[in-house]
């Protein structure tokens, strides 16, 4: 169930982050496709609470610092976070890589928690918040391996397989095949299937009984001859964050 109102602020706060400037009341109205009296009663709502503010007489509306500071104290007592963020930083370090740490939004969907980018100008890119099919996403295929057998072949069953590239996996049997060799391994892949020239290494951890995943991704020729290598840098950091009290 989607509350309308909730999500139409949602809508709000991203069009900012999109368009990155001022936007008038009609612009607002027309790029989030609503009447505009609804729009303003929204802006009105936001301009009162302290998180949106007219620029100028007729300028536009922008976004106040209280909506930045009200994340940062947010995200800087999220529990669980807190407990990975140290391990998660010293594999992008050590991978010198893009690292990813996430959960099932639901048992199709993969919701990246934390992204932290590689220290290098070429690399994966992703925000926080955004979501990947599971199926065809390393991470997504970590946390399938902690799903009981017979809810995951019922889930990947009942999941529609399209094919991302040419390596996409589109079966249920090749999934489930590739799974089972994945933990004697020692990663969980997705070898150019979501992007054809992106590599994904992941592993499966489990904080406070739920399961979570870590997922380390970059261009496939400078991974791919690393995967062995990262690949236990990446075990060792579900470890740690497993076993950090």
């Amino acid at each position: 169930m989607v509350v309308k109102t909730a999500f139409r602020v949602i809508e709000i706060v991203e069009l900012f982050a999109r368009e990155k400037q001022p936007l008038a009341l009609s612009e607002m109205a027309r790029l989030l496709e609503m009447p505009v009296s609804s729009c303003l009663g929204l802006i009105r709502t936001l301009e009162e609470q302290g998180y949106m503010y007219e620029t100028g007489r007729r300028q536009g509306y922008y976004p106040t610092g209280r909506l930045l500071a009200m994340a940062q104290v947010i995200a800087a007592h999220d529990p669980v976070l807190d407990r990975a963020r140290p391990a998660l930083e010293e594999l992008r370090d050590g991978a010198r890589e893009t690292v990813l740490f996430g959960k099932f939004r639901d048992p199709s969907t993969v919701v990246y928690l934390e992204v932290l980018s590689a220290p290098q100008s070429i690399r994966y890119s992703a925000e926080s918040g955004e979501t990947r099919p599971a199926y065809a996403n390393s991470m997504g295929r970590a946390l399938l391996s902690t799903l009981a057998p017979e809810a995951r072949r019922k889930l990947l069953a009942a999941t529609p397989l399209a094919a991302l590239t040419d390596a996409t996996l589109t079966t249920p049997d090749a999934i489930e095949q590739e799974l089972e060799r994945s933990p004697a391994r020692g990663w969980y892949g997705n070898l150019g299937e979501s992007i054809p020239d992106l590599v994904g290494l992941a592993w499966p951890l489990r904080i406070g009984g739920e399961a979570y995943a870590i997922s380390v991704a970059g261009p496939r020729y400078r991974l791919e001859p690393r995967i062995d290598e990262v690949a236990a840098m990446l075990r060792s950091a579900c470890l740690a964050i497993e076993h950090k009290g």
